[in-house]
């Protein structure tokens, strides 16, 4: 079972990366926070991995922190929603803010996550709102895990439309996002805080 993978980015893609860790490529999907702070292929990556094995196929799944595995395992663990699903809403809402989505049994933020219909949310709330709570409380009496800074990117503006795009939102929509988030932030914006904010806008605004 891999847990965590620590080696150099190989390649990225829309939905994942290819780490090469001593000669051996592991392709990792991840969510799109964990790709705008990918450093250029060449550069070190560590990522905790949660490892789903099935008949025909081993597949990771790579995340900045230990907090955003062990939400992923706990989505996955909610009769209809899948590791693409729970991708997607790791890559709206970061583990905290799903945590406080679900305590205030806010439907309304969930379905506007792509591929996550209303039944599906509160099915998530109704099975997740206590094993969250303990999760939070246990993210407070512990240490916080390690990230990986953001990086700055040379196209930030296609990148993350881009991204939002492969999330299932419309395209110009998700370009208007990115125009807006980086309007807000300045030149100085990195991918990592463009995306965040892009998608901000885009739940705020109840788009999909």
């Amino acid at each position: 079972m891999i847990a965590y993978l620590s080696g150099i980015v190989a390649r990225v893609e829309s939905t994942y990366t290819i780490i090469d860790v001593h000669g051996v490529g592991y392709k990792v999907a991840v969510p799109v926070s964990v790709l705008a702070a990918l450093p250029e292929p060449g550069g070190s990556v560590a990522l905790h991995i949660h490892t789903q094995v099935r008949a025909e196929e081993i597949s990771l799944y790579g995340f900045q922190t230990t907090a955003d595995q062990r939400v992923f395992e706990l989505l996955i663990s909610v009769t209809g929603i899948g590791p693409k699903v729970a991708m997607s809403i790791l890559s709206s809402l970061d583990a905290q803010t799903v945590c406080k989505t679900v305590a205030a049994e806010d439907t309304k933020s969930l379905i506007r996550v792509p591929g996550l219909g209303m039944k599906t949310a509160q099915r998530l709330i109704l099975e997740l709102k206590d094993k969250l709570a303990a999760f939070t409380w246990e993210q407070k009496t512990t240490a916080p895990a390690d990230t990986m800074q953001p990086s700055a990117h040379p196209d930030v503006l296609e990148d993350v439309a881009e991204g939002l795009t492969n999330l299932g939102y419309n395209r110009n929509d998700a370009r208007r996002a990115a125009e807006k988030a980086l309007q807000d932030l300045g030149e100085t914006a990195t991918m990592a805080a463009t995306l965040r904010a892009a998608l901000n806008v885009l739940t705020n605004s109840g788009s999909r």
